[in-house]
Parts: structure tokens; C-alpha cells; sequence
């Protein structure tokens, strides 16, 4: 399985994503860390994504070659991330065949009705079991 975990900004986000990620699913999985800057990239290859690439190009590219991509909402809305989410890089997730799990982070002021609000490490600790029963269905497939 091919993951795409995008973040922008500093990274923590996406950070945060690939260490629960590659924790919890092990090497058998392939990440790819897609930053909208240098700093977001570096910072999810320490966490152990296995390559990574960044910039509008490297996005709009590579969100339609994976199985899933993981982040918080905001990569479906241009111009958030304090503007690093261009428009193109939003709808290529949007249109990408790919799987999103995205985290409901109210920092782009998209509120997803119905979703809980938990801490971070709890989102993200509900990702990773959504991965896990993904991994299997889309082995099936």
C-alpha cells in the first residue's frame, strides 16, 4: 500500500501522521511525505517516510500514484496553510482515485459538523486504525 501523508507549514501535522503511521503498520507500507515546503518534507522524512518531494509540481503529481492520502482537511481547500495550498494542489487531492483520511482541524475555518473534537493524538490514533482495516480491503480489491 502506497500512502501519501500531505502538510505544509512547519510539518508537525504530517509528522505526527508518518511516526503513528510507520509505528503502527510497520515497514510493509510505503510513505511518501508530500510538503508544500522544504521544512514540512524534511520534517516527515525524519518520521520515517520512505521518500518525499516537495512543492506544487511534486503534489499534483504524486497524489494520484497512492492508494491513500492522509492530512487535515485544509489540503482540500486552496490557499489554506496560510496560503501554501494552491489551488491546483487542492484539487488534484480532491480528484485524486486515491482514499483521503483527513483529520477535521478547524485551523482553515472548516468546521466538519458531526465530527468529534478530540485532541490530536486521538485523531490521528483513529486514522491509523482506519489504515489498518484499508490495508486489508484494499488488498482484496
Amino acid at each position: 500500500m502506497r500512502i501519501a501523508v500531505v502538510d505544509g507549514q512547519g510539518g508537525g501535522v504530517g509528522r505526527h501522521l508518518t511516526e503513528r503511521i510507520r509505528r503502527a503498520l510497520g515497514e510493509r507500507l510505503e510513505i511518501i511525505a508530500l510538503g508544500t515546503n522544504a521544512t514540512a518534507t524534511a520534517a516527515m522524512l525524519k518520521a520515517g517516510a520512505n521518500e518525499g518531494a516537495t512543492g506544487e509540481n511534486a503534489i499534483v503529481r504524486n497524489v494520484g500514484r497512492v492508494d491513500v492520502i492522509v492530512g487535515s482537511v485544509a489540503i482540500l481547500a486552496a490557499h489554506s496553510m496560510l496560503g501554501e495550498l494552491t489551488p491546483a494542489m487542492a484539487e488534484a487531492v480532491a480528484a485524486s482515485p486515491g482514499v483521503k483520511l483527513l483529520i477535521p482541524l478547524n485551523r482553515s475555518q472548516i468546521e466538519i459538523v458531526g465530527s468529534s473534537r478530540e485532541p490530536l493524538p486521538h485523531l490521528i490514533e483513529a486514522l491509523t486504525e482506519r489504515l489498518k482495516e484499508l490495508e486489508g480491503e484494499i488488498k482484496n480489491v
